[in-house]
C-alpha cells in the first residue's frame, strides 16, 4: 500500500482478506482504503459476491499476498492474467498444496539447496503453477534455520513485490489509470 500511496496512475482501491483478524485490514484503514473480510467459505461457495465487490470498486488487477486458498475460477476468468501472487521460494520447487509460510522454509532447509528466494507469478486454477513473472535469489547458509531463511526472503519480498507489480501493471494496462 505504501508503495502506491502517491502513485500517479496506480491506486489501491480495496483490500480483501479471508482471515478476519488479518493485519491487512488495520493497514487498509490507516491508509483510508476500503478493507473487506470475506470468509474462506464465501470464496469457495459464493465467489460471485467477492467478484461483485471487486466490480463495484472497479478493480482491474489483483495482488495476492498471504492468500492461502485457491482463487475461484470466476475471479480467474474475470481477471485473466491480471492476478499476481508472491511465493516465498523458487518455483516450481517448493510450491503447491501445503507449501506456505514456515512449511516452505523448512522444506528448503531440509532439501539442502544452496539458494532460495521468491517467485512472483500469475495465478491460475492450480496452486503455484501460473506463469512466472519474476524470481530473485539469496543464499542458504549451512547454519541457517528456517526462521533465518524466512527473514531473509521476507526482506526481499518487501523490496521486489511492489516494484515488479508496478512494472507489470504499467506494461499490461490499457488504461492511464489502473486500480488494484
Amino acid at each position: 500500500m505504501t508503495h502506491f500511496q502517491h502513485h500517479q496512475s496506480i491506486r489501491v482501491a480495496a483490500v480483501v482478506v479471508n482471515s478476519q483478524h488479518s493485519f491487512a485490514l488495520t493497514r487498509a484503514e490507516k491508509f483510508g482504503i476500503d478493507g473487506r473480510y470475506f470468509a474462506r467459505k464465501t470464496f469457495s461457495e459464493n465467489p460471485e459476491s467477492v467478484l461483485g465487490f471487486l466490480k463495484d470498486k472497479n478493480i482491474s488487477f489483483i495482488l495476492l499476498a498471504g492468500f492461502l486458498q485457491l482463487v475461484p475460477d470466476v475471479l480467474i476468468q474475470h481477471f485473466p492474467d491480471r492476478i499476481l501472487n508472491i511465493h516465498p521460494a523458487l518455483l516450481p520447487s517448493f510450491g503447491g498444496t501445503g507449501m506456505y509460510g514456515h512449511f516452505v522454509h523448512e522444506a528448503v532447509k531440509a532439501s539442502g539447496v544452496s539458494e532460495t528466494g521468491l517467485t512472483i507469478h500469475l495465478v491460475d486454477a492450480e496452486y503455484d503453477k501460473g506463469k512466472i513473472i519474476f524470481q530473485a535469489t539469496c543464499r542458504v547458509e549451512k547454519d541457517d534455520s528456517p526462521s533465518d531463511i524466512a527473514a531473509r526472503v521476507l526482506v526481499m519480498e518487501h523490496i521486489h513485490y511492489p516494484l515488479v507489480a508496478e512494472y507489470f501493471i504499467q506494461t499490461t494496462s490499457k488504461n492511464d489509470t489502473t486500480i488494484i
